[in-house]
Protein backbone atom coordinates (compact mmCIF):
# COMPACT_ATOMS: atom_id res chain seq x y z
CA UNK A 1 0.00 0.00 0.00
CA UNK A 2 1.22 3.49 -0.86
CA UNK A 3 1.59 6.16 1.77
CA UNK A 4 0.75 8.76 -0.87
CA UNK A 5 -0.44 8.56 -4.47
CA UNK A 6 0.00 11.61 -6.68
CA UNK A 7 -2.11 11.74 -9.83
CA UNK A 8 -0.63 14.00 -12.48
CA UNK A 9 2.97 14.83 -13.39
CA UNK A 10 2.92 18.55 -14.08
CA UNK A 11 4.51 21.25 -11.89
CA UNK A 12 1.98 20.63 -9.07
CA UNK A 13 2.39 16.85 -9.08
CA UNK A 14 6.17 16.92 -9.35
CA UNK A 15 6.57 19.47 -6.57
CA UNK A 16 4.20 17.46 -4.39
CA UNK A 17 6.36 14.42 -4.99
CA UNK A 18 9.53 16.32 -4.16
CA UNK A 19 8.18 17.72 -0.88
CA UNK A 20 6.49 14.48 0.15
CA UNK A 21 9.58 12.31 -0.32
CA UNK A 22 12.03 14.86 1.04
CA UNK A 23 9.62 15.34 3.95
CA UNK A 24 9.99 11.72 5.00
CA UNK A 25 7.30 9.71 3.23
CA UNK A 26 8.88 6.47 1.99
CA UNK A 27 6.30 5.03 -0.35
CA UNK A 28 5.16 7.70 -2.79
CA UNK A 29 4.19 7.07 -6.42
CA UNK A 30 3.25 9.62 -9.05
CA UNK A 31 0.90 8.33 -11.74
CA UNK A 32 1.46 10.08 -15.07
CA UNK A 33 0.65 8.32 -18.33
CA UNK A 34 3.26 10.28 -20.28
CA UNK A 35 6.55 12.02 -19.66
CA UNK A 36 6.34 14.29 -16.59
CA UNK A 37 6.25 18.03 -17.10
CA UNK A 38 2.64 18.85 -17.85
CA UNK A 39 1.02 21.27 -20.29
CA UNK A 40 3.69 23.91 -19.67
CA UNK A 41 6.15 21.87 -21.74
CA UNK A 42 4.23 23.07 -24.81
CA UNK A 43 4.82 26.75 -24.01
CA UNK A 44 7.22 28.59 -26.28
CA UNK A 45 8.47 31.22 -23.84
CA UNK A 46 8.76 31.33 -20.05
CA UNK A 47 10.17 34.57 -18.67
CA UNK A 48 8.43 34.93 -15.29
CA UNK A 49 9.52 31.88 -13.30
CA UNK A 50 11.42 33.08 -10.18
CA UNK A 51 15.16 32.54 -10.40
CA UNK A 52 15.03 31.82 -14.13
CA UNK A 53 16.42 35.03 -15.60
CA UNK A 54 16.80 33.72 -19.15
CA UNK A 55 13.77 33.26 -21.39
CA UNK A 56 13.34 29.52 -21.89
CA UNK A 57 10.81 27.14 -23.38
CA UNK A 58 8.48 25.19 -21.13
CA UNK A 59 10.34 22.01 -22.00
CA UNK A 60 13.65 23.56 -20.95
CA UNK A 61 12.16 24.75 -17.67
CA UNK A 62 10.78 21.36 -16.73
CA UNK A 63 13.51 19.04 -17.97
CA UNK A 64 15.34 18.66 -14.63
CA UNK A 65 12.31 18.42 -12.36
CA UNK A 66 11.67 14.64 -12.70
CA UNK A 67 15.30 13.76 -11.96
CA UNK A 68 15.35 16.03 -8.90
CA UNK A 69 12.20 14.37 -7.56
CA UNK A 70 13.38 10.81 -8.19
CA UNK A 71 16.60 11.56 -6.31
CA UNK A 72 14.53 11.75 -3.11
CA UNK A 73 12.66 8.54 -3.84
CA UNK A 74 9.60 9.53 -5.87
CA UNK A 75 8.47 6.70 -8.12
CA UNK A 76 6.87 7.38 -11.48
CA UNK A 77 4.36 4.86 -12.79
CA UNK A 78 3.49 5.44 -16.44
CA UNK A 79 -0.17 4.57 -16.03
CA UNK A 80 -3.51 6.36 -16.03
CA UNK A 81 -5.80 6.48 -13.01
CA UNK A 82 -9.40 6.24 -14.16
CA UNK A 83 -11.21 6.37 -10.80
CA UNK A 84 -10.62 7.08 -7.10
CA UNK A 85 -12.82 5.61 -4.37
CA UNK A 86 -12.48 5.55 -0.60
CA UNK A 87 -13.52 2.96 1.99
CA UNK A 88 -12.49 2.65 5.64
CA UNK A 89 -9.92 5.45 5.34
CA UNK A 90 -8.18 3.74 2.40
CA UNK A 91 -8.26 5.03 -1.17
CA UNK A 92 -8.43 2.66 -4.12
CA UNK A 93 -7.07 3.85 -7.45
CA UNK A 94 -8.43 2.03 -10.49
CA UNK A 95 -5.90 2.02 -13.34
CA UNK A 96 -6.58 1.93 -17.05
CA UNK A 97 -4.77 -1.41 -17.40
CA UNK A 98 -7.37 -3.05 -15.13
CA UNK A 99 -5.23 -3.20 -12.00
CA UNK A 100 -5.73 -1.19 -8.82
CA UNK A 101 -3.57 0.40 -6.16
CA UNK A 102 -4.36 1.33 -2.56
CA UNK A 103 -3.11 4.47 -0.84
CA UNK A 104 -3.47 6.12 2.53
CA UNK A 105 -3.61 9.62 0.98
CA UNK A 106 -4.02 11.06 -2.50
CA UNK A 107 -3.07 14.32 -4.21
CA UNK A 108 -4.98 14.97 -7.42
CA UNK A 109 -3.08 17.25 -9.82
CA UNK A 110 -4.43 16.33 -13.23
CA UNK A 111 -4.71 19.94 -14.42
CA UNK A 112 -6.63 21.04 -17.49
CA UNK A 113 -6.47 20.93 -21.30
CA UNK A 114 -7.28 23.41 -24.07
CA UNK A 115 -10.94 23.84 -24.95
CA UNK A 116 -12.26 23.51 -28.46
CA UNK A 117 -13.96 26.50 -30.03
CA UNK A 118 -16.90 24.32 -31.16
CA UNK A 119 -17.20 25.91 -34.58
CA UNK A 120 -18.16 24.21 -37.82
CA UNK A 121 -15.20 22.48 -39.44
CA UNK A 122 -13.02 22.47 -36.32
CA UNK A 123 -13.19 18.71 -35.82
CA UNK A 124 -12.88 18.02 -39.54
CA UNK A 125 -9.62 19.93 -39.84
CA UNK A 126 -8.16 19.34 -36.39
CA UNK A 127 -4.58 18.29 -37.02
CA UNK A 128 -4.97 19.42 -40.63
CA UNK A 129 -4.76 23.15 -40.00
CA UNK A 130 -6.48 23.49 -36.62
CA UNK A 131 -4.12 23.28 -33.64
CA UNK A 132 -3.99 24.12 -29.93
CA UNK A 133 -0.19 24.12 -29.70
CA UNK A 134 1.87 26.78 -31.45
CA UNK A 135 5.13 25.29 -30.18
CA UNK A 136 4.21 21.91 -31.65
CA UNK A 137 2.86 23.03 -35.02
CA UNK A 138 4.07 26.57 -35.67
CA UNK A 139 7.08 25.38 -37.65
CA UNK A 140 4.80 23.94 -40.34
CA UNK A 141 3.64 27.46 -41.20
CA UNK A 142 7.03 29.12 -41.53
CA UNK A 143 6.71 32.12 -43.84
CA UNK A 144 2.93 31.71 -44.13
CA UNK A 145 -0.07 33.56 -42.71
CA UNK A 146 -1.94 31.99 -39.78
CA UNK A 147 -4.66 32.97 -37.33
CA UNK A 148 -4.95 32.81 -33.55
CA UNK A 149 -8.35 32.60 -31.89
CA UNK A 150 -8.57 34.01 -28.35
CA UNK A 151 -7.70 37.00 -26.21
CA UNK A 152 -6.12 35.67 -23.01
CA UNK A 153 -2.47 35.36 -21.99
CA UNK A 154 -1.93 32.08 -23.81
CA UNK A 155 -3.47 33.33 -27.05
CA UNK A 156 -1.40 36.50 -27.11
CA UNK A 157 1.82 34.80 -26.00
CA UNK A 158 1.48 32.23 -28.76
CA UNK A 159 0.58 34.91 -31.31
CA UNK A 160 3.87 36.65 -30.48
CA UNK A 161 5.71 33.33 -30.81
CA UNK A 162 4.10 32.67 -34.19
CA UNK A 163 4.92 36.18 -35.38
CA UNK A 164 8.60 35.20 -35.30
CA UNK A 165 7.94 32.26 -37.64
CA UNK A 166 5.03 33.30 -39.84
CA UNK A 167 4.70 36.16 -42.32
CA UNK A 168 1.54 37.44 -40.62
CA UNK A 169 -0.58 36.45 -37.63
CA UNK A 170 -4.27 37.39 -37.50
CA UNK A 171 -5.56 37.55 -33.90
CA UNK A 172 -9.32 37.01 -33.78
CA UNK A 173 -11.01 38.07 -30.55
CA UNK A 174 -14.69 38.36 -29.69
CA UNK A 175 -14.16 41.60 -27.73
CA UNK A 176 -12.30 44.84 -28.38
CA UNK A 177 -10.16 44.51 -25.25
CA UNK A 178 -7.87 41.70 -24.12
CA UNK A 179 -7.74 39.71 -20.87
CA UNK A 180 -4.01 39.15 -21.25
CA UNK A 181 -1.48 40.78 -18.90
CA UNK A 182 -0.30 44.29 -19.90
CA UNK A 183 3.25 43.07 -20.47
CA UNK A 184 2.00 40.36 -22.82
CA UNK A 185 -0.10 42.87 -24.76
CA UNK A 186 2.93 45.14 -25.02
CA UNK A 187 4.91 42.34 -26.64
CA UNK A 188 2.12 41.84 -29.15
CA UNK A 189 1.95 45.53 -30.00
CA UNK A 190 5.67 45.54 -30.77
CA UNK A 191 5.24 42.84 -33.40
CA UNK A 192 4.67 44.54 -36.76
CA UNK A 193 3.15 41.48 -38.41
CA UNK A 194 0.27 40.84 -35.99
CA UNK A 195 -3.10 42.04 -37.27
CA UNK A 196 -6.08 42.30 -34.92
CA UNK A 197 -9.59 41.23 -35.92
CA UNK A 198 -11.69 42.40 -32.96
CA UNK A 199 -15.36 42.01 -32.01
CA UNK A 200 -15.37 38.97 -34.24
CA UNK A 201 -15.53 35.19 -34.16
CA UNK A 202 -14.99 32.22 -36.42
CA UNK A 203 -18.21 31.19 -38.14
CA UNK A 204 -16.73 28.24 -40.04
CA UNK A 205 -13.39 26.62 -40.83
CA UNK A 206 -13.20 25.56 -44.44
CA UNK A 207 -10.86 23.42 -46.50
CA UNK A 208 -10.49 20.54 -48.91
CA UNK A 209 -9.06 17.03 -48.91
CA UNK A 210 -5.55 18.39 -48.30
CA UNK A 211 -6.56 20.30 -45.19
CA UNK A 212 -7.74 23.69 -44.01
CA UNK A 213 -7.69 26.53 -46.53
CA UNK A 214 -9.38 29.37 -44.65
CA UNK A 215 -12.11 30.60 -42.34
CA UNK A 216 -15.33 32.54 -42.45
CA UNK A 217 -15.16 35.39 -39.92
CA UNK A 218 -18.32 36.93 -38.48
CA UNK A 219 -18.33 40.47 -37.14
CA UNK A 220 -20.25 40.45 -33.86
CA UNK A 221 -21.50 44.03 -34.30
CA UNK A 222 -22.71 43.93 -37.90
CA UNK A 223 -23.17 40.23 -38.53
CA UNK A 224 -21.14 40.56 -41.74
CA UNK A 225 -19.22 37.48 -42.92
CA UNK A 226 -15.77 37.80 -44.46
CA UNK A 227 -13.25 35.26 -45.69
CA UNK A 228 -9.77 34.85 -44.23
CA UNK A 229 -7.51 32.69 -46.38
CA UNK A 230 -5.06 31.01 -44.02
CA UNK A 231 -3.85 27.40 -43.89
CA UNK A 232 -3.79 27.26 -40.11
CA UNK A 233 -5.56 28.49 -36.98
CA UNK A 234 -4.40 28.11 -33.38
CA UNK A 235 -7.25 27.94 -30.89
CA UNK A 236 -6.75 29.30 -27.36
CA UNK A 237 -10.20 29.82 -25.82
CA UNK A 238 -9.78 28.47 -22.32
CA UNK A 239 -9.31 25.09 -20.73
CA UNK A 240 -11.32 22.06 -19.60
CA UNK A 241 -10.65 20.72 -16.10
CA UNK A 242 -9.53 17.07 -16.09
CA UNK A 243 -11.75 15.80 -13.29
CA UNK A 244 -13.02 12.49 -14.70
CA UNK A 245 -10.84 10.57 -12.22
CA UNK A 246 -12.94 11.93 -9.38
CA UNK A 247 -16.28 10.70 -10.75
CA UNK A 248 -18.02 7.85 -8.95
CA UNK A 249 -20.25 5.09 -10.32
CA UNK A 250 -23.41 7.15 -9.84
CA UNK A 251 -21.99 10.13 -11.72
CA UNK A 252 -21.33 12.21 -8.61
CA UNK A 253 -17.86 13.32 -7.54
CA UNK A 254 -15.92 11.91 -4.60
CA UNK A 255 -15.41 15.44 -3.20
CA UNK A 256 -17.08 18.84 -3.40
CA UNK A 257 -16.76 20.68 -6.73
CA UNK A 258 -17.87 24.07 -8.01
CA UNK A 259 -20.11 24.69 -11.03
CA UNK A 260 -17.08 24.74 -13.34
CA UNK A 261 -15.97 21.26 -12.33
CA UNK A 262 -13.07 22.51 -10.23
CA UNK A 263 -12.22 20.92 -6.88
CA UNK A 264 -13.10 23.02 -3.84
CA UNK A 265 -10.13 23.24 -1.48
CA UNK A 266 -9.06 25.32 1.50
CA UNK A 267 -5.73 27.13 1.82
CA UNK A 268 -4.08 23.84 2.78
CA UNK A 269 -5.27 22.20 -0.46
CA UNK A 270 -7.60 19.95 1.55
CA UNK A 271 -10.77 18.77 -0.17
CA UNK A 272 -14.01 17.80 1.54
CA UNK A 273 -12.67 14.23 1.84
CA UNK A 274 -10.04 13.65 4.56
CA UNK A 275 -6.79 12.47 3.01
CA UNK A 276 -7.64 13.77 -0.47
CA UNK A 277 -5.87 16.92 -1.61
CA UNK A 278 -5.98 18.88 -4.87
CA UNK A 279 -3.26 21.05 -6.40
CA UNK A 280 -2.75 23.09 -9.54
CA UNK A 281 -5.23 23.91 -12.29
CA UNK A 282 -7.83 21.39 -11.11
CA UNK A 283 -8.62 23.39 -7.98
CA UNK A 284 -10.84 26.44 -7.56
CA UNK A 285 -9.42 29.87 -8.36
CA UNK A 286 -6.18 28.44 -9.74
CA UNK A 287 -4.07 31.26 -11.23
CA UNK A 288 -2.84 28.83 -13.93
CA UNK A 289 0.79 29.78 -13.51
CA UNK A 290 3.69 27.33 -13.09
CA UNK A 291 4.93 28.94 -9.89
CA UNK A 292 1.45 28.83 -8.35
CA UNK A 293 0.94 25.18 -9.32
CA UNK A 294 4.30 24.34 -7.77
CA UNK A 295 3.31 26.17 -4.59
CA UNK A 296 0.05 24.22 -4.51
CA UNK A 297 1.97 20.97 -4.82
CA UNK A 298 4.28 21.83 -1.94
CA UNK A 299 1.34 22.87 0.23
CA UNK A 300 -0.61 19.71 -0.60
CA UNK A 301 2.39 17.52 0.20
CA UNK A 302 2.96 19.17 3.56
CA UNK A 303 -0.74 18.77 4.35
CA UNK A 304 -0.56 15.09 3.35
CA UNK A 305 2.44 14.54 5.62
CA UNK A 306 0.54 16.13 8.51
CA UNK A 307 -2.54 14.02 7.73
CA UNK A 308 -0.54 10.78 7.75
CA UNK A 309 0.98 11.87 11.02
Amino acid sequence: MLDLAIIGGGPAGLTAGLYATRGGLKNVTMFEKGFPGGQITQSSEIENYPGQKEVVTGMDLMQDWPEQCSAFGLKHEMNEVTKITKSNDIFTLTLIDGTSQEAKAVIIATGSVPKRANVKGEDTYFGKGVSTCATCDGFFYKGKEVAVLGGGDTAIEEAVYLSKICSKVHVIHRRDTFRAAPNTIEHMEKANNIELILNSGVDEIIGDTSGMTGMKIKNNDTGDISNLDVPGVFVFVGRDVLNETLKQEDGSFICNMNDFGEVIVDLSMKTSVPGLFAAGDIRIEAPKQVVCAAGDGATAALSAIAYLG
